[in-house]
């Protein structure tokens, strides 16, 4: 199974993540790959996973390549409004072109992993 873990941290932490990843591969440590998308607030991730676009994610999960027309026809939303969403998935790397046509969000399940904090 494929994960996709979605995670609020800054660019600082996501720095710190991968420098200890390659740490780890030099040291010889066998680490399994992780695929994550990293938002730098809740703001951000809340832009771009808006809840229209997570809906668009959600049944594009696990399924393959499918069409715009077929994800439209799936969330039961027009064309045009879904073709917007998936232009803004694409662009933002969540989801991706499927060779021979047609899009992909290449993963079976998406964790999300954050905390969101009191106001200061």
């Amino acid at each position: 199974m494929t994960m996709l873990r979605v995670k609020i941290e800054t660019l600082e932490q996501s720095m710190r993540s991968v420098s200890e990843a390659v740490k780890a591969v030099e040291a010889g440590e066998h680490r399994s790959a992780t695929s994550v998308l990293s938002f730098p607030s809740w703001e951000m991730l809340h832009r771009v996973l808006a809840p229209k676009r997570l809906e668009i994610v959600q049944a594009m999960t696990g399924q393959g390549p499918l069409s715009i027309r077929e994800v439209a026809r799936r969330v039961g939303r027009d064309f045009k409004g879904v073709y917007g969403d998936v232009d803004m998935l694409l662009g933002s790397g969540v989801i991706d072109k499927a060779e021979g046509g047609g899009i992909v969000f290449p993963y079976d399940r998406i964790h999300f992993e954050f905390d969101i904090e009191a106001a200061a």
